[in-house]
């Protein structure tokens, strides 16, 4: 029997009309360094090399709807991102370019969307050994 081809997820991989403004929103979000950049396509990366994101260009960009409708793009996934204080976190999103989704479902979570419209979540974990 042949051994199982060994698998790395090496980063998620956003599509926006302009991939090089929405990097930067997630650079001032997360403070990642840029890792490659090029016409069309740029990644930004943790520092320890444990999680990356990429944004390609995509002419026919739709931004998605939040929460989804039948009549609309829906939304297709979704990042969520762990922060130390949720209020500041959300100050500092909006300041970068985020907006608040008028439609949040748990009291411990806000859900933004980014510049080019892709929802995100900010929790604070709440048992911090899960």
């Amino acid at each position: 029997m042949k051994p199982q081809p060994h698998f790395t997820l090496a980063a998620t991989t956003l599509d926006a009309p302009n991939p090089h403004e929405l990097a930067q929103f997630y650079q001032g979000l997360l403070g990642w360094p840029v890792r490659k950049e090029e016409p069309g396509w740029v990644e930004i990366a943790a520092p320890d090399g444990s999680a990356a994101l990429s944004f390609q260009t995509e002419p026919l960009f739709t931004r998605p709807r939040w929460p989804s409708t039948r009549s609309e793009q829906q939304m297709m996934m979704h990042l969520d991102i762990e922060v130390n204080d949720l209020s500041s976190a959300v100050e500092h999103a909006r300041a970068l370019g985020a907006t608040v989704a008028d439609f949040q479902p748990q009291a411990d979570v806000r859900v933004l969307h980014d510049p080019a419209g892709h929802p995100f979540c900010l929790f604070e974990r709440t048992n911090p050994s899960t």
